[in-house]
């Protein structure tokens, strides 16, 4: 299980090298590059243009949580591996903010683990986005869809009868 926060971008090529270096048992990767986009979406719409994101995080509650999720993502699914690399700091558009790479031997467990990752980490994440525009700075709300997808991975609630 790899977890890591930092301001350095990082090179994809060699983070996947480097997860599958030696690893027959692995039939498959799913990969997840988020970028800083340089339009604020909200609800399909277009709004203000961004300059610079900046990202804040809790040192060590960050990465627990981060190792959490993966941790959960490996009880829900059988993955060979999983890593997270998510940048903090300032970036600009186009800058890479988040890698997530899920290993496994078939592409349907490994889909879904990425997918289940990426939702959690973008809801129970200790991350603070501020967004900088033309018209100044405000930090980002959390999304209802962000909320929505990783509701979908909660096990159905029980009614008492």
């Amino acid at each position: 299980m790899t977890v890591r926060v930092q301001e350095a971008d990082f090179e994809i090529g060699a983070e996947l090298d480097h997860l599958t270096r030696g690893n027959k048992r692995i039939g498959g990767l799913a990969v997840f590059v988020g970028l800083v986009r340089e339009m604020h979406v909200r609800e399909g719409l277009h709004r203000d243009r961004i300059d610079a994101l900046t990202l804040e995080h809790y040192p060590g509650m960050t990465e627990k949580a981060l190792e959490g999720i993966i941790t959960e993502a490996k009880g829900r699914w059988s993955i060979t591996n999983a890593l997270i690399v998510h940048r903090v700091g300032e970036l600009k558009p186009a800058d890479q903010i988040v890698l997530v790479v899920v290993t496994g031997a078939h592409r349907g467990e490994t889909f879904a683990a990425c997918e289940f990752i990426m939702d959690y980490l973008k809801t129970r994440a200790p991350f603070w986005k501020k967004e900088e525009t033309p018209q100044g700075a405000r930090w980002v709300e959390a999304r209802a869809s962000d909320n929505e997808a990783a509701q979908r991975w909660e096990p159905p609630k029980s009614s008492a009868a």
